[in-house]
């Protein structure tokens, strides 16, 4: 078995190619797997893997191995770049015009009413903290049991449910006018 942990520390330590490209041989198709199982798509994988395995090169001098192994400290530059990457992407907007257009075009009103609806919880939704959104963008719309959420987020059952718990309230003072 190798000595991932004691590759990269002499990595950091020597800047040796050679130690970085057995170390991307052997992480970077588990990184990309890891970043897959956290919902993004494989040519996102693709790419948030290179950034993760190119932070390992430029970060290896901040590489503690009395704190982790080699390998938790890579998937945690990974899981951080994938949360970076989510932050980045922005939860659907509908742009004023769009939505004109959709409401003219609708000629039932239940129709009309589903996009208001539909464009004013999106309003709603960006308003409250980024961790809500994400747990409430990843439940309701994307269908995720609490326990899928806990898994993809790296975070307890109870965080989950709790941060669940808290966004819906706000949802609720929100929409009745009273926050």
């Amino acid at each position: 078995m190798e000595d991932w942990t004691g590759t990269l520390v002499k990595m950091a330590s020597t800047q040796d190619k050679s130690l970085y490209v057995l170390l991307y041989r052997h992480f970077a198709p588990k990184v990309k797997a890891y970043i897959t199982r956290l919902g993004v798509s494989e040519a996102t994988a693709d790419e948030l893997t290179q950034e993760t395995m190119l932070n390992m090169w430029r970060k290896a001098h901040l590489f503690d191995p009395a704190k982790a192994a080699a390998s938790t400290w890579l998937f945690t530059l990974a899981r951080n770049q994938s949360i970076d990457w989510m932050r980045r992407q922005k939860y659907p907007e509908y742009s004023l015009d769009r939505m004109e257009k959709s409401l003219e075009e609708a000629s039932d009103p239940d129709t009309a009413e589903k996009h208001v609806s539909s464009y004013r919880m999106t309003q709603v939704i960006n308003q409250l903290p980024e961790n809500q959104a994400q747990v409430i963008y990843m439940s309701f719309f994307e269908g995720r049991s609490h326990a899928e959420i806990a898994d993809r987020l790296m975070i307890p059952l109870g965080s989950v449910k709790s941060r669940i718990r808290l966004a819906v309230e706000k949802l609720k003072l929100t929409l009745r006018g009273e926050a």
